[in-house]
């Protein structure tokens, strides 16, 4: 059993930060890629940045010079800076990681999401 934990959502101001993480745990045996995705109504979800095990990163570019994703490997552990946020940043964030199981298996498994939410 795999479980990848989003926390750090909320309400902030446009011009604002917001600091997102997600936790992966459980029979794991290695992450090739974790990312963020947003999801706004009426929309289809899309990228907003990724980090391979190689240590590349991906970004939208409606957030690039804005958001910065890192990744903790020792706690299978990635995070969104979102600086400068405007109002259409807001939506709900969803975690994901492309991993291997202990039993060898490839998955890619999606956190709950989490809101964020930029007032104007």
């Amino acid at each position: 059993q795999v479980q990848l934990v989003e926390s750090g959502g909320g309400l902030v101001q446009a011009g604002g930060s917001l600091r997102l993480s997600c936790a992966a745990s459980g029979s794991i045996f290695s992450i090739n890629v974790m990312g963020w995705y947003r999801q706004a109504p009426g929309k289809q979800r899309e990228l907003v940045a990724l980090t391979t095990s190689g240590g590349s990163t991906n970004y939208a570019d409606s957030v690039k010079g804005r958001f910065t994703i890192s990744r903790d490997n020792a706690n299978n552990t990635v995070s969104l800076q979102m600086n400068s946020l405007e109002p259409e940043d807001t939506a709900i964030y969803y975690c994901k990681a492309d991993l291997i199981t202990t039993s060898k298996l490839f998955i890619r498994y999606w956190g709950q999401g989490t809101q964020v939410t930029v007032s104007s």
